[in-house]
């Protein structure tokens, strides 16, 4: 049951937010279901749901989702519960935290990346040793 739960979140044919080519938005978005941004965003993202960065999508932010696909470019944090997907026109630079990462042969990553477990809050500072 929890997997059929998981499937019906990472659809990317269902969405239920969309920025399109040629919006700007700065700020903090929240959202339940899937979001597609094919336009500029500058801001903190949070969901357990699915971020979609478009092909022209420009994202700039501190993000907390689910799951991810990158299709354009970001820059900044970016933490998913489940997977992240960078496809071919992908471009991240910055940090990837995720249990499952997936990138494409032609994408493009000036990024630190971590796998783990579950993505948990603390994750940047896993690399530091007690004193």
């Amino acid at each position: 049951m929890k997997d059929q739960k998981e499937k019906q979140n990472w659809n990317e044919s269902k969405l239920s937010g969309f920025y399109d080519e040629g919006t700007e938005f700065q700020g903090e978005l929240k959202f339940k279901g899937s979001f597609r941004i094919d336009g500029f965003f500058k801001g903190k993202i949070n969901s357990d749901d699915m971020l979609i960065i478009g092909e022209r999508g420009n994202v700039e932010a501190e993000v907390n989702v689910g799951y991810a696909v990158v299709n354009g470019e970001f820059h900044g944090r970016i933490q998913c519960k489940d997977k992240i997907e960078v496809h071919d026109h992908g471009r991240i630079f910055g940090t990837i935290i995720a249990p499952r990462i997936t990138i494409a042969e032609s994408a493009y990553l000036e990024a630190k990346c971590q796998t783990t477990d579950s993505a948990s809050p603390d994750v940047e500072d896993s690399g530091k040793k007690d004193e």
